[in-house]
């Protein structure tokens, strides 16, 4: 009926300062390459932006440990709450500024009228992998966080295109993918690499690599799922306005609070049984780690830190973590990962950037280096047989890769499981995004291992 009533007249002049803008920015072309040039500037912010306030956080959890210790002296409740629960806790707080800075980059770009413009710059691509302009919103949104993001699907009239963009969704890159970028990045891309680019190229590549996983993946439910309806896009393109700072500041707030208070309960929490896990083991194996360590130091002739190391190391690999990690390890040797690895990949399941508070935590417990960062505790570790770095470019890349497409957010199936009202399709999506998970880590390692 539209197009029937519709009559066609000459282009007016465009001559607001919108539409001259729009004629830019929404063009075929210009447009997409503006967008991508756009979201290199932001991801080179995080890196650039934020080390100074990352180098202070750090030194205040690393100072508050050394108190804790010194106050309380050695001991259970010493070594719990430094080892534990600060070390946990340090190891994902770390990463509020360049969160921060996300946040306050994409809000303005909100604010001024832009991203609006992004999802009409793209919904003809949506249609092609079955979803449509709404579906960029979402995935957008998902760079926050999933949850909200699958929430968001509920303006999506077409059931195959919202269900198809929920299923989707999680494969965008979302914040609490962050920590575990930031960490494993600087093992494989150096931070001068590019005049000072590369680290924020590799952030962007992670989330184009992210992207080009909901494209396919879309592609193929786009087939697999059926439908008859049509769908259409009716959006307000917005005039271009001075962000207002309060919306911007108080939106930023609002999500770097979010992501401390539930990944802050969920850290706690998983720090504290993991600092058990790791610190207590079946009866005799630890004494017998002590004394086989000790006599190894003194063969090798070890001073008083190393020795410490030592014994740390041996008494973790044969306590309850130790064993959990030694059981997954043969299937995700394949992927160049180790047991504490495993470990990680376990507890991260209940939130991603668990990862990063649980290496903190496994590094912590014994360990002498207080003052070194996690990054730089992760880059000492080395393989008990060969002496060579765990953390190689392969190991690396195929732990980023793994954390790229796998699903490790219970929360996020939930929500999932309540917008489809069944278990079929969260069973579905994490078993999908798994395996493939799986399978790109394992090509990737065997290619550069």
């Amino acid at each position: 009926i539209v197009q029937t009533a519709l009559r066609k007249g000459k282009r007016r002049s465009s001559n607001t300062l919108t539409e001259k803008l729009d004629n830019i920015l929404t063009h075929r072309i210009a447009g997409p390459l503006i967008f991508f040039v756009l979201m290199i500037l932001v991801f080179q912010a995080i890196f650039s932006w934020a080390t100074y306030p990352m180098d202070w956080i750090e030194f205040i959890f690393a100072e508050a440990g050394n108190w804790v210790k010194y106050a309380l002296g050695s001991g259970w409740l010493s070594s719990l709450i430094a080892d534990g629960i600060l070390a946990g806790l340090g190891g994902v707080l770390v990463f509020i500024p360049q969160i921060a800075i996300l946040f306050l980059l994409i809000s303005l770009l909100e604010e001024v009228g832009y991203m609006a413009r992004v999802a009409f710059i793209f919904d003809r691509v949506m249609q092609f992998f079955g979803m449509n302009g709404r579906s960029v919103v979402a995935l957008i949104s998902g760079g926050a966080c999933a949850i909200p993001a699958i929430m968001s699907t509920r303006t999506i009239g077409n059931w195959k295109e919202r269900l198809i963009t929920i299923m989707v969704t999680p494969m965008i890159s979302c914040s609490a993918r962050i920590p575990v970028y930031i960490v494993l990045i600087g093992f494989v891309v150096p931070a001068g690499a590019l005049s000072g680019w590369g680290q924020g190229l590799a952030m962007m590549g992670l989330y184009l690599l992210g992207i080009f996983g909901v494209a396919i993946s879309a592609l193929v439910f786009k087939f697999i799922l059926k439908s008859r309806d049509h769908s259409y896009l009716m959006l307000e393109l917005p005039e271009y306005r001075t962000p207002v700072m309060r919306n911007i500041g108080f939106t930023v707030w609002e999500k770097v609070k979010s992501f401390v208070t539930e990944a802050g309960k969920i850290i706690i929490v998983i720090s504290i049984i993991l600092w058990a896990l790791a610190s207590f083991g079946p009866p005799g194996r630890m004494a017998d780690a002590e004394s086989q360590a000790k006599i190894e130091a003194f063969e090798k002739d070890l001073d008083a830190n190393a020795v410490e190391d030592l014994v740390a190391a041996r008494q973790i690999e044969a306590s309850y973590a130790g064993i959990l990690g030694k059981a997954i390890e043969p299937a995700i040797e394949p992927l160049g990962f180790d047991w504490k690895i495993g470990i990680a990949l376990i507890t991260s399941f209940a939130a991603r950037e668990v990862f990063v508070g649980t290496m903190a935590t496994i590094y912590s417990i014994g360990s002498a280096d207080d003052e070194y960062s996690i990054h730089d505790k992760m880059a000492k570790e080395r393989h008990p047989v060969t002496g060579k770095p765990i953390y190689t470019m392969a190991t690396s890349l195929s732990l980023l890769i793994f954390y790229v497409f796998a699903m490790q957010c219970m929360s996020t199936l939930a929500v999932v499981k309540r917008e489809t009202n069944s278990w079929k399709w969260p069973v579905i999506q994490f078993t999908f995004m798994s395996v493939l998970a799986y399978l790109s880590s394992l090509i990737v390692y065997q290619l550069l291992a």
